[in-house]
């Protein structure tokens, strides 16, 4: 039984703010610059991985 990511709000405003950094960053600096900015704000190597490589994955709540 697969369970919804929306059933798992998201509860770490600052992570998510990182990351909508990095999102409005990535088309002016680069994935690879956007990368090492989410690894040098300690955002976890596989919420990075997600929000720069499979965007559809990323939780929008």
């Amino acid at each position: 039984m697969h369970i919804s990511r929306a059933a798992h709000p998201r509860t770490d405003h600052h992570t998510r703010d990182i990351v909508d950094q990095a999102i409005a960053a990535l088309p002016k600096v680069g994935l690879r610059r956007a990368a090492e900015f989410l690894a040098a704000m300690n955002v976890a190597p596989d919420v990075a991985v997600r929000t720069l490589c499979y965007p559809h994955r990323r939780r929008t709540s």
